[in-house]
């Protein structure tokens, strides 16, 4: 097996950060609303904090990223992609940033992210 397999392999419990990436994010009611564009890390502890979920815009132009905690994506099996217990709209109306904003020192956004979706912070 070339390393380039192991890189982008899974377990029962565990998947690459590099298979995560493209996924599909699907709403409460089972439509695909986006895709997972990347996957964030904290530096610190190596736990997930955030997945960065691509919305909106047409051939990447216009497109804004939603900062996901990790814990509101649920993997399903059947869909090969993520849930996340929201429809479109509270979806839309999601913090949203631009590619140069979230390049930014995310003390500023994680907050409001957070709070929104209603989830502890991963950052403590």
């Amino acid at each position: 097996m070339a390393i380039s397999d192991v890189a982008r392999s899974e377990t029962n419990t565990c998947i690459s950060a590099g298979k995560v990436n493209g996924t599909n994010v699907y709403g409460a009611d089972g439509d695909k609303i986006g895709y997972v564009e990347d996957v964030m890390l904290n530096k610190r502890t190596g736990n997930v904090a955030y997945a960065i979920m691509a919305f909106g815009g047409f051939l990447g132009i216009g497109e804004r990223y939603h900062p996901l905690p990790w814990s509101v994506l649920n993997y399903d099996p059947d869909k090969g992609g993520y849930v996340v217990p929201l429809d479109r709209a509270r979806l839309e109306s999601a913090p949203s940033y631009s590619e140069q904003e979230l390049g930014a020192d995310d003390t500023r956004w994680r907050e409001p992210v957070s709070t929104y979706y209603n989830v502890p912070p991963y950052w403590m």
